[in-house]
């Protein structure tokens, strides 16, 4: 007989308790079962294969605090391979459970794997998300929120309540068919439309008590698109982005990147009514839009009027925007100092990465590529076979720092890294698309962006004071941003366009933040029960 939820959430706490001793025992812990099924779905009305968290779709909230254990055990119940990512969480000194296919060997059919995290000096609003196949088409996304601790001022009052607000781009279309068309080489059809919290047009009601101020966690979630959100007859207070405390700036509109998240303030000042919560694309020929309601709670009269305008293809309201996005140096963050005592712009930098995106065909189908080099996903998961030395899985260095003009090839591209290394990064875009970076395990200053090509004096233009601290920024058409990174997570850790069909098809690497020392003081060992596959198969991970 197997063990229930319970016995097994029991087994694990005293089993990581007893045997994990890098974890600060003060640090609470949260227990989270979940089981991954397969549901029909209908949020554009069209019946649809949902991939569904505990019945639900989205997944359910994960509710968190500074420094908390989150064990989350899952169930896979899909027919298939399954993982599941935390997009933003920085898996300090512990890659391993980063769940994407370079650190984690994937859930079997039937079977469950428990994820062991610790938010560690992080705050703020985030999202995970399935990294396998093209399952985040399917939906097994849902919020993640890292309250401050008690003790930690926050630079607002608490808000009468806190929101996750989800959008995202959406397809009719059931995942394994648009996995197919990207297989077959060919290129995605424009989205059908787009979500909010997993619905369609006027689906998704935030209720407000009138005079009282709610915070909304804004995340976009979706496949391809840079979204525009707005609120008939309402502002928008700015207040945190990706665990940033930022200044206090009021907008009409915010511009959401795909992958990016933000937490606003919205106070309900307006007469006693529903309003709509308008949600477009940016920068595409055809725009396409949704509505969410916003109900007083006290409303007698439905939303009316025309549905908000926002921006569509105004490329310098966008870039100005993201330059007015600053942290709030007095605020402390995580830890009781302020978030400006760490002055980036004073660290003299070790490294110039360049890194320019490109699209080609190779062998007759469409790829994606960073400096020429198309990803191609290795045998193993390249975190386990660099724990055990396994050799010919991936090369160091086969990511190159600059573009090399070559034409574009095939290879499971990783670059290597120094432990402790302060870096600056440069995302060369030569397209006409917003393009959306992540980095998995980091969150770093977004020092400039600007219109054509980056050069050495493109620094004169850096903002080394307050710049936001963030893990996805965006790179407008034919234009760059730079990042400065310091390197001080030991690990493997993925570099991704968050444009989901690019991502899968080759536009992401690794990088190999490496320590000679090997110290667990550094990194933590692989976790006891960490799933072995391909050629790590039969291999012990630590003794029990």
């Amino acid at each position: 007989m197997g063990c229930g939820a319970t016995c097994w959430q029991v087994l694990v706490c005293v089993t990581f308790c007893c045997t994990f001793v890098f974890v600060n025992a003060e640090d609470p812990y949260r227990f989270f079962t979940w089981n991954v099924t397969y549901g029909d779905i209908y949020p554009l009305g069209v019946k649809q294969q949902g991939i569904l968290i505990n019945g639900q779709f989205p997944g359910p909230d994960i509710y968190s605090v500074t420094n908390n254990n989150l064990i989350i055990n899952v169930y896979n119940s899909l027919p298939e391979p399954f993982l599941i990512s935390w997009n933003g969480v920085q898996q300090r000194r512990n890659s391993y459970e980063d769940g994407v296919y370079g650190t984690t060997c994937p859930i079997p059919p039937g079977k469950n794997f428990t994820y062991i995290l610790q938010v560690k000096d992080q705050i703020g609003s985030f999202y995970y998300y399935p990294s396998l196949a093209f399952h985040k088409a399917a939906g097994g996304f849902g919020g993640i929120r890292i309250l401050s601790r008690p003790l930690i001022p926050v630079p607002f009052p608490e808000p009468a309540d806190d929101f996750t607000v989800l959008i995202g781009d959406w397809y009719k279309a059931n995942h394994t068919v648009l996995k197919a068309i990207l297989d077959s080489g060919h290129k995605l059809p424009f989205p059908d439309g787009i979500l909010v919290n997993g619905r369609g047009p006027n689906q998704t009601y935030l209720t407000f008590q009138p005079g009282k101020t709610y915070r909304l966690r804004i995340s976009n979630v979706g496949l391809q698109h840079s979204l525009n959100f707005r609120i008939q007859g309402h502002k928008m207070k700015l207040v945190e982005v990706e665990g940033t405390h930022t200044l206090q700036t009021t907008y009409s509109s915010l511009d959401v990147h795909v992958g990016q998240s933000y937490s606003v303030l919205v106070t309900a000042d307006q007469t006693a009514q529903d309003y709509y919560i308008a949600v477009s694309t940016r920068f595409t020929t055809k725009i396409l839009t949704t509505t969410a309601i916003l109900h007083y709670s006290n409303s007698a009269k439905k939303v009316s009027g025309p549905i908000p305008g926002g921006p569509t293809t105004e490329i310098d309201w966008s870039l100005n925007q993201a330059r007015s996005i600053r942290t709030n140096l007095t605020a402390s963050g995580p830890r009781p100092n302020p978030q400006g005592s760490y002055h980036y712009g004073m660290i003299n930098l070790t490294r110039t990465i360049k890194l320019e995106s490109s699209a080609a065909q190779v062998n007759g189908k469409q790829r994606y590529a960073v400096n020429s080099v198309s990803f191609v996903p290795a045998d193993t998961p390249l975190k386990i076979a660099d724990y055990f030395k396994i050799g010919g899985v991936f090369r160091v260095g086969s990511m190159p720092d600059y573009p090399t003009g070559k034409k574009m090839y095939l290879d499971t591209s990783v670059m290597g890294a120094d432990f402790r290394a302060f870096v600056e990064i440069v995302f060369q875009n030569h397209e006409n698309i917003v393009q959306s970076w992540h980095i998995n395990g980091y969150s770093f200053w977004v020092v400039g962006m600007d219109g054509g090509v980056w050069t050495p004096a493109s620094r004169k233009q850096y903002n080394l004071r307050d710049a936001v601290s963030r893990c996805t920024t965006q790179v407008y058409p034919k234009s760059w941003t730079a990042i400065y990174i310091a390197l001080d997570n030991v690990g493997m850790w993925n570099i991704r366009t968050e444009f989901w069909a690019r991502q899968y098809l080759g536009q992401q690497f690794y990088m190999r933040v490496y320590s000679p020392v090997e110290s667990p003081r550094d990194e933590y060992p692989i976790p006891k029960n960490a799933l072995l596959c391909g050629r790590a198969i039969g291999r012990r991970t630590r003794p029990l």
